[in-house]
């Protein structure tokens, strides 16, 4: 995902932007249909790009199309609309807040909190530690919200520290890839 938003807004690659595209779009259609905590982060990710009109470049229309391709085509998993409401909203504000320079000058906090997209991730731990109480004690429920595990909300922080970890390394990665294409040995 970091690689087709770098190669679009860093070096203006519509080619490998796209082709990292697909790929993402085809991994994201897969994970959501093998696994319903998924389901409600990537799909509300989807949703709350959506709205916060972040899919603007031709590499984002293609990561789109492929992935709900992929889940209309293998089928959406069962979920609940209170879950993915709470989700979505958390995506939307994180994209509404992530690189917003109004928001950024009003405190370092702020803008920590929407660079690093911690809306979402906030909302993730909340259901996880909600997923734990309710195995402790099952008669803890709130109607029409699906509490996740906590595995999926380590797993989310595993995806977005490789996503970070991706951006602080596009360049050279970007740069070794070019200069074995350009000069194979």
């Amino acid at each position: 995902m970091k690689i087709s938003d770098d190669m679009h807004d860093k070096k203006n690659n519509r080619k490998l932007g796209i082709l990292a595209g697909i790929l993402c779009g085809i991994m994201l259609g897969f994970l959501v249909v093998i696994n319903v905590d998924a389901a409600y982060i990537f799909f509300a990710v989807f949703i709350g790009t959506f709205f916060a009109k972040k899919i603007n470049c031709i590499n984002h229309i293609v990561t789109a199309l492929i992935f709900l391709a992929i889940i209309s085509i293998l089928g959406f998993p069962a979920i609940g609309l209170g879950t993915l409401l709470i989700c979505t909203l958390a995506a939307y504000i994180d994209e509404i807040g992530n690189d917003n320079k109004n928001i950024y000058k009003k405190s370092r906090f702020l803008e920590l909190f929407f660079e690093y997209r911690f809306a979402l991730k906030t909302t993730i731990f909340v259901l996880a530690i909600c997923g734990v109480i309710s195995s402790f004690y099952p008669s803890f429920i709130l109607y029409g919200i699906h509490f996740m595990a906590v595995q999926t909300f380590l797993l989310f922080l595993t995806f977005e520290l490789a996503y970070e970890i991706a951006g602080i390394k596009f360049d050279s990665i970007y740069e070794r890839f070019f200069s074995k294409y350009k000069n194979p040995e």
